[in-house]
């Protein structure tokens, strides 16, 4: 089954660039995608049904413009769950979670610390989620975590960083918060396959970033442990330009 994880910076703004026959020349299972910064209702679903995702959920944000998730499956899941539970992640619109028969995908938008106000609440989001996301394992051992985590793990993951040491992105506290997830039972699924520098998924509007490859990678598939030996390949894509982000894909067998 292929996977993959895009934040789109608005869907309505990537169709306009071209998303959907790029989505057609992927040929994945699944696709989980972060910031759709729209309802259902905003937009055309119609190309995505004939491409073969028939079953789709959309987890808009309360706030118009702002945030959400999705996953698009080509096949049907035997349940789907939208949000968390918790009340302030969920009215972001920033989890859901489908499930197969042997294994689950959630897509998850994890939030950006741009403020002290917003890192305060990315940092307890960050202490949430993995409480949550211990909970679930048990009763879900099989499980692949898409998405945004605004979180670069190691500075091969950071064009600069000795210069980015303080920003929010790479800060100590949130290194040691993925390292601590990743160790909690999870796969970095890039990392597994990869350890070559300069590989990124994200890159600021700003200064010609993306030309240049001065780039982040926060955007990941964490794939549990028990799902190891299934492990095929994982990719970023970073030719895919429909946003600041490029999509990453993972491969189970």
């Amino acid at each position: 089954m292929k996977i993959i994880s895009y934040n789109v910076n608005g869907i309505r703004a990537a169709i306009k660039k071209g998303f959907i026959d790029w989505l057609e020349s992927t040929n994945a299972d699944v696709v989980c995608l972060q910031e759709i910064k729209a309802t259902p209702d905003q937009f055309d679903q119609e190309p995505f049904e004939n491409l073969g995702y028939k079953y789709n959920s959309w987890f808009p944000a309360v706030k118009k413009g702002y945030s959400g998730v999705a996953i698009l499956s080509k096949e049907e899941p035997k349940n789907v769950v939208f949000g968390t539970g918790i009340d302030y992640m969920d009215f972001e619109g920033r989890n859901v979670r489908v499930d197969f028969e042997d294994f689950s995908v959630m897509s998850m938008y994890l939030p950006s610390g741009t403020n002290i106000a917003r890192l305060d609440h990315k940092l307890q989001y960050m202490a949430d989620f993995q409480k949550y996301v211990d909970e679930l394992k048990q009763e879900i051992p099989h499980l692949v975590i898409c998405g945004d985590y605004n979180i670069c793990h190691e500075a091969i993951d950071i064009h600069d960083p000795v210069r980015l040491k303080n920003t929010s992105g790479f800060l100590p506290v949130e290194r040691e918060w993925i390292g601590n997830f990743i160790k909690s039972g999870f796969i970095d699924s890039f990392r597994h396959f990869n350890s070559e520098p300069h590989n990124y998924s994200w890159w600021s509007y700003r200064a010609g970033a993306r030309g240049k490859n001065k780039g982040w990678r926060i955007d990941y598939h964490m794939v549990s442990e028990p799902l190891k030996d299934r492990l095929k390949r994982a990719l970023i894509l970073p030719d895919a330009q429909h946003s600041d982000h490029c999509p990453v894909l993972v491969e189970l067998d």
